[in-house]
């Protein structure tokens, strides 16, 4: 991922440096267990553990040479054993273990470490929009279908959905997150040929992973799956939270808007444009999020028990899609943080059909009163339409409607266009979302 959406905590996790540091941290496990079992040296193992290292590009080196990251990493951290003397401990290091034992328990430290990140993330978004849901519980603002005024709601409700979802998405991060905690030793088909399951369960408890239950030579991709899905329907909440800040702040809507800075700059052209770039930037990179599950879909079907078609796709889609939901998380919780809302605006903009928005209440009046609901519709939904196109006050046309007014008082039309009384849940349904 380029550098101008990465973050630095996210970065690091994602270096080839730290990369082969986590698989040195799995060949010093496993060393460590067969040692306990008698399997190697004693002096071998502590060997590997305190006396090897590597440099990135002593492995690339011999990469270029041998056309294998594994090979070049064992022989690299092997060399760092023969100069210090460490010849006979070196021969050790990987026994009984194939490539994938080492890079597929490896890349589950990795996802260790980004989901860890990941979650805070999430639970610092979900924090803004509970605030924010909170100081704006009881702000009127026109609900929108289609795009066109429906009936009234709050601002509080509109960033209590989606805290709610943000919830969601929280839960389906961590039970993929704790799927994509597993490591596998099982060797080069996954029959345990030269090591044993209990071997594996020791080696993965001191990683602080699972073993997987049963594997090929590499952990099944539907985990993988899993976890990027996750990612990407968590984006695409994102997506959403933006979308909706873009409409807002449209001009002829203006009801809330991104935070513009003294000396930003909206247009090269026009000095009057405050654009909505920040909601653009999620809607944007929230799309190869969503192109990287897709990605990660086509990687679960491999040939027979292994074939490395998965392994250039995920060297891409783990660190961009980590990377990206880190920022996109930050992004998102510092626009809403910042967003400036204007209640005023939205009350006018709840006013500005004449109390069009109150047909569907006006409805139940009637019927409730007597009125067939059939005639009922037919009778206020000929005002509405001639209200819209003639640009009449709604309102006024329905209170001097004989057939109306014969079944509903002056004060029982008063309460129809009461917006307080469509809003009278509000306050239940936080409680229901926040428990309070």
């Amino acid at each position: 991922m380029i550098s101008r959406y990465t973050r630095p905590a996210m970065s690091r996790i994602w270096t080839e440096e730290n990369k082969y540091r986590c698989w040195l941290q799995v060949e010093a496990a496993a060393s460590a267990v067969l040692a306990e079992d008698g399997v190697i040296p004693t002096a071998a193992a502590q060997a590997i553990a305190t006396k090897s290292s590597f440099s990135v590009e002593r492995i690339q080196e011999i990469e270029s040479e041998v056309k294998h990251d594994v090979i070049a990493f064992t022989t690299a951290v092997a060399e760092s054993l023969k100069a210090q003397g460490l010849d006979a401990e070196s021969r050790w290091l990987h026994y009984g273990l194939t490539s994938n034992d080492i890079v597929d328990t490896a890349q589950a430290l990795q996802v260790k470490e980004a989901s860890a990140l990941l979650r805070n993330g999430i639970l610092a978004l979900a924090e803004v929009l509970k605030r924010r849901a909170l100081e704006f519980k009881h702000t009127p603002t026109i609900g929108r279908t289609h795009g066109i005024h429906a009936e009234p709601t709050t601002f509080g409700l509109k960033l209590l959905n989606w805290y709610a979802e943000t919830q969601r998405n929280l839960a389906r991060f961590d039970a993929a997150a704790e799927t994509m905690r597993v490591g596998k030793l099982s060797g080069a088909v996954g029959t345990f040929g030269h090591l044993k399951p209990e071997h594996e369960e020791r080696i993965c408890a001191r990683l602080g992973l699972k073993p997987a239950p049963v594997a090929t030579q590499v952990i099944q991709r539907d985990r993988h799956a899993e976890y990027i899905s996750a990612l990407a329907i968590l984006g695409s909440t994102l997506d959403k939270i933006a979308v909706e800040v873009r409409h807002l702040q449209r001009t002829e809507v203006r009801e809330a808007q991104e935070y513009f800075s003294e000396k930003q700059k909206g247009s090269s052209a026009m000095p009057h444009k405050k654009n909505p770039i920040t909601s653009e930037q999620i809607s944007g990179l929230a799309r190869v999020l969503r192109s990287n599950a897709q990605a990660a879909f086509e990687n679960v079907a491999l040939w027979h028990e292994r074939d490395i078609s998965h392994s250039s796709v995920e060297r891409v889609i783990f660190p961009d899609s980590t990377i990206l939901a880190d920022y996109l998380l930050a992004k998102t919780a510092d626009l809403i943080d910042r967003l400036l809302v204007y209640p005023e605006r939205m009350k006018k903009n709840l006013e500005s059909t004449g109390g069009l928005i109150f047909s569907g209440q006006l409805l139940l009046d009637l019927a409730e009163a007597g009125m067939m609901r059939e005639d009922a519709y037919r009778l206020v939904q000929s005002h509405a339409m001639r209200a819209w196109k003639e640009d009449l006050i709604f309102r006024d046309e329905v209170a001097h409607d004989p057939q109306i007014t014969a079944l509903l008082s002056s004060e029982k039309l008063e309460k129809t266009f009461d917006y307080t009384r469509q809003l009278g849940n509000v306050d239940a349904i936080f409680a229901r979302v926040l428990g309070d």
